[in-house]
């Protein structure tokens, strides 16, 4: 069988995943804190036809003579560029600007998110959608009593309110959690990550410290997503799967041909 056949079956299946992860990216153009993941190839190994020669005193040296074999994905990483803010007005809106997640317990495991629209429970904790707990910096749940007002939340993640005396009462700070490779986490859906063997050991700490991320209280942080560059790669990717498909139709074409030669 023609190797061209084979090549474009694997140029094939890279341009599906490529469109599985730009369907993907799509459809969370609209979702908070949300990182757009991007694909990218190898080739596979090359057969070798004719190797290298050096120089000698009679001739000079030729080049291998190598046929590919194909393409891989080589990876399917995610982005983590900043994404724009979107003012709310909510007090317990909080986008993250610069470095670092949000740290949540989620049925007993630590798990993390950009996204930072939160609300609280009958308890007074702070949640999100979910149900799982906002962390602070020293590993606990904040809380925020019944009848407190005027709920801020500021900069450096200092969580207060005034009572019905009209004093401000600290409730908590906020963490922020940094990793030495943000690309090494994991995502395990609801907007969240997981730590992983190669993202490092989290980093928690007060916001705006030690290359931290500010919060931004009232506001929150859209997807990366851009349309514009997600329909561009939509027609590179249709594109590069018909030029495959072209390759596999001319192959068939071919071996039909040599079929013919017998009649």
């Amino acid at each position: 069988m023609l190797r061209a056949m084979y090549s474009g079956i694997s140029g094939l299946k890279n341009f599906q995943s490529k469109l599985d992860v730009i369907g993907n990216n799509i459809a969370n153009v609209n979702t908070f804190g949300y990182k757009k993941g991007r694909v990218t190839f190898k080739d596979l190994v090359s057969q070798q036809v004719g190797s290298a020669t050096g120089a000698n005193a009679v001739s000079g040296g030729t080049n291998p003579k190598e046929v590919g074999l194909g393409g891989t994905m080589a990876t399917v990483d995610n982005v983590y560029n900043q994404g724009a803010m979107q003012n709310t007005g909510r007090a317990l809106d909080v986008g993250i600007s610069g470095e670092g997640f949000f740290a949540l317990n989620v049925n007993g495991q630590t798990q993390y998110t950009r996204a930072g629209n939160f609300y609280t429970d009958n308890a007074g904790d702070i949640v999100n959608g979910d149900g799982s707990y906002l962390l602070s910096t020293t590993g606990q749940k904040i809380t925020i009593p019944a009848g407190a007002k005027s709920l801020s939340i500021g900069k450096d993640g200092q969580v207060s309110y005034v009572n019905d005396a009209g004093v401000s009462t600290q409730v908590g700070q906020i963490q922020i959690v940094t990793f030495a490779n943000n690309a090494g986490l994991s995502k395990v859906g609801a907007n969240n990550f997981i730590q992983s063997q190669n993202s490092g050991a989290p980093n928690p700490g007060i916001p705006g410290q030690q290359g931290r991320g500010e919060l931004v209280s009232g506001a929150l942080e859209m997807s990366n997503v851009d349309l514009s560059e997600e329909f561009t790669e939509m027609i590179v990717a249709q594109r590069g799967f018909q030029a495959n498909t072209r390759i596999i139709t001319t192959s068939d074409e071919i071996l039909q041909e040599l079929v013919n030669l017998k009649r």
